[in-house]
């Protein structure tokens, strides 16, 4: 019987599955804890779940020291990004609604992710790359247009400008920090080193923030729960499976495969919550799994 083995890269790629899977799941999480400021959530989430990351990677922090402070510039760079990023993704959905801050925060950062990787690294366009992203992109709109709900009621123009314009902040600072981590560790800095020094320092630069808005976290167990539960599990265990994949993957092709983020939420929602989809949010939905067999499916240099 023939034995099944995986590549360092199918590994990775399965890695941002199961990460972009817990990522999925903190829309559902967040809905149990209704009086907690949406900063709070974010702050709270990356913040406490960068500094334990951070923790988990102290021996190897400590080991390649002298190789992070020769490449200090793409950690630092990661660590400002880790930080802005839920500031302006959870403000972006505020300010222009759920369905155009989630568009724009999640669909852009691909587009962005290559752009930093073509102006970076010089990389080069493919159409499996184009052709997975488009329909990916396609059905994160489609799965956002089919919930109706979350749209805002005649937002203010000056309100939906700075929705949008947080939504491309917080795409911006997502393929930053993928591609500050991915860069650390092609310069030979372990997985764990580089995303523990990143997230580590993007953590406590998000203290003041979760200082000054997560008093409520303290008001039920409930809202405590809630908290850990997204720091540990989505945050920290997630980023901990996004990093490995990094390592293996380029940051565009990783942050294309977690466009599967917003359908897991979506699905979760209609299994836990009890929301309805429709037609057009099941379209959405298989359109990203389309773009997830694009991305995933190995080519012959994979298979030989």
């Amino acid at each position: 019987m023939r034995s099944v083995s995986f590549t360092p890269k199918t590994l990775g790629i399965l890695s941002i599955i199961f990460a972009s899977f817990l990522w999925g799941t903190t829309g559902v999480s967040a809905t149990f804890a209704p009086d907690v400021n949406a900063l709070a959530i974010g702050a709270a989430a990356m913040g406490i779940g960068g500094l334990l990351q951070a923790g988990l990677a102290v021996g190897s922090i400590r080991q390649h020291y002298s190789q992070l402070q020769a490449q200090r510039r793409y950690y630092l760079l990661g660590a400002l990004t880790v930080a802005i990023y839920p500031l302006a993704f959870y403000s972006s959905m505020r300010l222009a609604g759920v369905t155009i801050g989630t568009v724009i925060s999640i669909g852009a950062a691909p587009i962005l992710s290559f752009l930093i990787e073509m102006v970076m690294e010089q990389a080069r366009l493919t159409r499996r790359w184009l052709g997975a992203t488009a329909l990916g992109l396609t059905g994160i709109i489609f799965l956002c247009l089919a919930d109706n709900s979350t749209l805002p009621i005649n937002p203010a123009q000056t309100q939906l400008t700075l929705g949008i314009m947080l939504g491309l902040l917080a795409a911006l600072t997502y393929a930053m920090y993928s591609w500050a981590a991915r860069r650390l560790m092609q310069q030979g800095v372990p997985s764990r080193a580089a995303m523990g020094t990143i997230f580590g320092l993007g953590g406590m630069l998000l203290m003041p923030v979760l200082f000054f808005t997560g008093a409520a976290f303290l008001d039920s167990w409930q809202n405590l729960t809630v908290g850990l539960y997204m720091a540990l599990i989505p945050m920290f265990l997630g980023y901990v499976c996004f990093g490995y994949g990094l390592a293996h993957v380029q940051s565009s092709t990783a942050i294309t495969i977690s466009l599967i983020e917003p359908m897991i939420a979506a699905l979760l929602a209609v299994v836990i919550v009890g929301e309805r989809l429709t037609s057009l949010g099941w379209i959405g939905i298989t359109l990203i799994i389309f773009c997830l067999v694009c991305i995933t499916w190995p080519n012959r240099a994979d298979k030989s």
